[in-house]
């Protein structure tokens, strides 16, 4: 009888979870429009941050993966989970990139637009970091990436205001 010896390895990973919102004064349907073309405005309204946005495989819409090209020159891949346009919200995951090798596996994006008691709308973003095995993210990465988003929101919401015929 023939011994085999099998090495097991476990490799942890951490599953952190972050949450944004923002008040706007801009409706919520129109808010969902403008981020449903995201790939578009944000390379406009934001072009220090977002160079641009093209996609790699796909038409656009779920399943479809887009390759984000920053203002620093790194890169990430996305792909398109899903897009609900009668409950105004969308899903995103970031899969590749280079602002997070060697510590991020994934981050996935659910994104609501939600009415608000004054008439304009609220984003709400709740995004899901998984990193890579064994890997720490740093304890400030979570507060860094929720105002990043913050002001990513909130310069598209002025180039929009800015540009009313635009929407």
């Amino acid at each position: 009888m023939e011994c085999v010896h099998v090495d097991i390895y476990i490799y942890i990973m951490a599953s952190i979870t972050g949450h944004v919102e923002v008040p706007s004064s801009l409706p919520p349907a129109k808010v969902f429009k403008v981020f449903s073309d995201f790939d578009n405005v944000a390379p406009k309204a934001d072009p220090q941050t977002i160079k641009s946005i093209n996609i790699i495989e796909g038409d656009g819409g779920v399943g479809t993966i887009k390759n984000y090209i920053y203002g620093d020159g790194k890169s990430s891949k996305v792909k398109v989970d899903s897009i609900d346009t009668s409950n105004l919200s969308l899903s995103y995951t970031y899969f590749e990139s280079e602002a997070f090798v060697g510590l991020i596996r994934k981050i996935t994006h659910h994104i609501t637009f939600i009415l608000s008691l004054d008439g304009g709308s609220v984003y709400k973003n709740i995004f899901v970091v998984i990193s890579k095995p064994d890997a720490k993210l740093p304890e400030d990465q979570i507060d860094r990436a929720k105002e990043a988003l913050k002001k990513t929101f909130k310069t598209i919401e002025s180039y929009v205001i800015a540009h009313p015929k635009a929407y």
